[in-house]
């Protein structure tokens, strides 16, 4: 049975239209027209337990408003939604012990504080009794190497520490489900690699479900087998990363390292060029043209060194994105 199950979710939001000027403004004020626009449009999609997912988008492709109507933070305007067996929008206390929900833009430590207090305030929230509260500390700090930060306050960590301590905060009722929105945002390299550790082997040591939206691509290679794409509202892919490769990059890309320079003018005949660097040139060539390409590059040209992979993810989402073609 399926942990997270979502059926033709829609989400509209009534905008209202004013026209400039003085006459623009009284209309506003006694004849309000609306626009409506569509942040979600007929998705479908299931989840099932111990899974980890990536949830891909542009900006305002409406990854974040799918994620708050999966935690009940907004209601839909169509659709079913179930989050282990519960109904979101209706916050059972049952349904809050299952989910968590950590959001890389906004946090639930309290500034002044220590993390520590704001920890067992939580912990008498979800009810969590000091032994297994204690037991829990002891093991999710270890793991995150946060024992001595904690009585330090929030506003003396750093950004990455401040990030270790809000995800602990969200884990310490030991959720089934974690929704994970942009949770390495603004962390420096080290820190990235750290939380993405810490999520890998949460995930194993648990078989907590997590859904994720992230900008850096790292997140989602290292972490998910499968990876929903949302355009515009629409859900436009579900399935594995590779299969978003050959769906959605037509090409294979070719690294050549040539014994000598050429002009540009020669090289663009065997494909269209990504990048020249000194004697080394990357190419995009269509896979049904690979074969009689690769043998026009070793008979014609200079030739080195030659690869053939395909291209980087965060290439083809970045291109899907910005020319729009689905």
């Amino acid at each position: 049975m399926s942990i997270i199950a979502v059926e033709n979710l829609s989400k509209t939001y009534p905008v209202a239209v004013k026209q400039p000027g003085l006459k623009g403004t009284l209309n506003h004020f006694f004849h309000r027209t609306y626009r409506q626009i569509k942040a979600v449009q007929d998705v479908t999609f299931y989840i099932e337990p111990g899974e980890v997912v990536g949830f891909l988008g542009a900006n305002g492709a409406g990854k974040t408003t799918t994620l708050k109507m999966l935690t009940g933070l907004i209601h839909p305007s169509a659709g079913q939604v179930r989050v282990a067996g519960y109904n979101p929008f209706r916050r059972q206390p049952q349904f809050l012990q299952k989910t968590s929900l950590v959001m890389g833009q906004k946090q639930q430590l309290l500034w002044d504080l220590p993390a520590l207090d704001s920890l067992k305030i939580n912990a008498a929230v979800y009810q969590i009794p000091d032994k297994i509260f204690n037991q829990r500390l002891d093991k999710l700090s270890s793991m995150l190497s946060l024992q001595s930060k904690l009585t330090q306050p929030v506003r003396k960590l750093s950004l990455g520490e401040r990030m270790k301590a809000e995800l602990l905060a969200a884990l310490l009722h030991h959720p089934q489900v974690l929704f994970l929105d942009e949770p390495t945002l603004g962390l420096d390299v080290n820190a990235q690699v750290s939380v993405r550790e810490f999520l890998k082997e949460y995930n194993q040591q648990y078989q907590a479900t997590i859904l994720l939206t992230s900008h850096y691509m790292t997140d989602i290679t290292t972490l998910c087998d499968r990876v929903l794409l949302i355009h515009q509202g629409l859900l436009i892919y579900d399935g594995s990363l590779d299969g978003l490769l050959e769906r959605f990059s037509p090409c294979r890309e070719v690294k050549v390292e040539l014994a000598q320079p050429l002009s540009e003018e020669t090289l663009k005949e065997y494909g269209e060029i990504e990048s020249i660097e000194g004697q080394e040139v990357r190419f995009f060539v269509p896979r049904e043209n690979l074969t009689e390409t690769i043998s026009r590059l070793l008979a014609q040209l200079p030739i080195r060194d030659l690869s053939v992979n395909d291209p980087p993810i965060e290439e083809v989402i970045g291109r899907l994105f910005s020319t729009g073609q689905v």
